[in-house]
């Protein structure tokens, strides 16, 4: 399908014209390119500065983001918040009665699914395509924590807010992908390249987008203008800061972004897809940051195989990184970024 290669086709933009260092930017392209990588976007408050691709990718080409996913349903869960369909703290068991009898399950709240706190087991295979009914299977994914006590990352939780979203707005006669479409990639002006979903018609909330770097570039910049697309309030100011605050479980990770916070206090950097491998009971989250000497206001939406949103925004960046995997340091690509702004 794709051809990879050591050269860089780059595109870049006005470079010079925003205070950036090109070569410093093909540095950090080359490092991308040299582990998988095959696209690389920097926005400077709101321009394209710089984009480039490796040999044999097509210029803006699609790709598959993985867990990136998560950040748009989230947007969608908190558009729900703001028109009042449901409120982040409210228990899971007022929309699933199946589960009031059950003395941990009708503890968890929407939050705790947001923040994979809820107690559920990760159940990786709720990322398979072929289930039936992806919702159903979520739906009996047994408990191996009290909720709140720990972080078990994996598509169970947001597989549940998928069936909540569901149940939610079956009453107002509309389904998540339409809910989702109308409140987030209109607005945004988003184009999914392919999604997917269970033979039920439930979508695979947890990994399943195909987007375009310049696309998924544009939830950066509601990051960036703090719910604000545009002249469009999307998400309220309040609702998203939310996102980059993390748990006691897993300071670094809030609602379904990660966040840099730990780095102001010389936190140890890690490699977050690293630290994901062994089982959610032997991870240890404690002083973790995502980059050592990078703004600690940096947020991430991730994605298996290294695929990166990222978002400073005291330097108001949005950077996007795509490729396959392979060997990847997001403190070493960032730092070399952020050294073409010296």
């Amino acid at each position: 399908m794709m051809k990879w290669g050591v050269v860089l086709c780059l595109l870049c933009f006005s470079v010079t014209a925003f205070g950036m260092n090109e070569a410093a930017l093909q540095r950090a392209a080359s490092y991308s390119e040299e582990r998988g990588g095959f696209d690389f976007l920097v926005l400077d408050h709101g321009n394209r500065v710089f984009e480039s691709y490796a040999k044999g990718v097509k210029s803006n080409s699609a790709c598959k983001i993985f867990s990136g996913t998560k950040g748009f349903w989230v947007l969608a869960t908190l558009a729900a918040v703001k028109e009042g369909i449901l409120s982040l703290d409210e228990p899971v068991s007022e929309t699933l009665p199946e589960w009031r009898n059950d003395p941990h399950r009708k503890r968890m709240t929407i939050r705790q699914l947001m923040t994979c706190t809820s107690g559920l087991a990760p159940n990786s295979a709720l990322q398979r395509h072929d289930l039936p009914d992806a919702n159903a299977a979520a739906l009996i994914t047994p408990m191996v924590a009290a909720p709140g006590h720990a972080f078990t990352y994996g598509p169970s939780h947001y597989q549940i807010l998928c069936e909540i979203l569901r149940r939610k707005l079956e009453r107002l006669h509309t389904k998540p992908f339409a809910y989702l479409q109308s409140r987030v990639l209109d607005p945004l002006d988003i184009t999914l390249a392919d999604h997917y979903e269970d033979p039920a018609g439930n979508p695979l909330f947890a990994t399943s987008f195909i987007v375009t770097a310049r696309d998924w570039a544009k939830v950066g910049q509601l990051i960036l203008q703090k719910g604000r697309y545009g002249i469009r309030q999307i998400v309220e100011p309040g609702l998203l800061a939310q996102c980059f605050k993390g748990t006691r479980a897993n300071p670094s990770f809030g609602l379904g972004f990660w966040n840099n916070r730990n780095a102001a206090d010389g936190a140890r950097e890690v490699d977050i897809e690293d630290t994901l491998e062994p089982a959610w009971y032997r991870e240890n989250w404690r002083g973790v940051c995502i980059a050592r000497g990078v703004p600690a206001d940096l947020v991430v939406s991730l994605g298996s195989g290294y695929q990166r949103l990222y978002v400073i925004p005291s330097g108001g960046l949005v950077i996007v990184r795509q490729g396959h995997n392979a060997r990847f340091s997001d403190g070493v690509f960032l730092r070399m970024v952020l050294d073409a702004m010296k």
